[in-house]
């Protein structure tokens, strides 16, 4: 069975940056799942389909056809890589996130990415419904004021204006439209290590989670 490791959390929890240093450390290859619901916010945007369309939304997603090369991401051959990166792009990613109909879109998308010798995924859901079968699952959070800092820094350090009043109250209606959805809520599985960056580096949350990878592994 081809391994995957499962990363799941709320909002700029750092899984992403997290995630991705994993799987080059193991060779693995790399699912960003929130990057696929931040796509699917700028297609609709784009083609004026209302948040409230459910199942013009899920029709929108299963027709798209997404790419990622080299670091990039690329929606209709057109890299994406920026645009879906937003705030208002994060915020619509969420919102999209808590309708069935483009969930279950995704889901084959999703899977589509396991191949050997091996697949690191971060997102809401990851080992709880699309990798249920994940051989390591990590729930990687961090404080909200944490997270709104770490957030503030990467919008400040790309030019772009922000608050930090601002940016935690949206950190926190994220986190409460991601845990109360009915569709495949953000929860931590039982079978998940928890793991809070509030204090750690990103080569510390690496080195913990490529430790508790060798751990399962030897012991399976």
């Amino acid at each position: 069975m081809i391994p995957v490791i499962a990363i799941d959390g709320p909002t700029a929890s750092g899984k992403g940056t997290v995630a991705q240093r994993v799987a080059d450390q193991l060779g693995f290859h790399y699912l960003d799942s929130g990057a696929l619901y931040r796509i699917v916010g700028l297609a609709s945007l784009e083609r004026g389909i209302p948040l409230d369309f459910y199942d013009e939304l899920g029709h929108l997603t299963q027709g798209l056809k997404i790419r990622f090369a080299q670091g990039h991401v690329f929606l209709d051959e057109k890299d994406v890589s920026e645009a879906i990166r937003t705030e208002e792009m994060g915020q619509r990613a969420s919102a999209v996130g808590a309708i069935p109909q483009v969930r279950m879109a995704l889901v084959g998308l999703q899977k589509s990415f396991l191949s050997a010798p091996g697949l690191v995924a971060d997102g809401r859901d990851m080992g709880t419904v699309i990798f249920p079968e994940a051989v390591l699952k990590v729930f990687l959070t961090a404080s909200a004021q944490i997270r709104a800092q770490r957030r503030y820094k990467q919008l400040i350090a790309k030019g772009i204006s922000a608050n930090i009043d601002i940016l935690t109250n949206d950190l926190l209606e994220r986190d409460q439209r991601d845990t109360q959805r009915s569709t495949a809520p953000l929860i931590q599985s039982e079978d998940a290590y928890l793991l809070d960056t509030s204090n750690l580096t990103i080569d510390q949350a690496v080195h913990q989670i490529v430790s508790w990878y060798g751990t399962v592994t030897q012991n399976k």
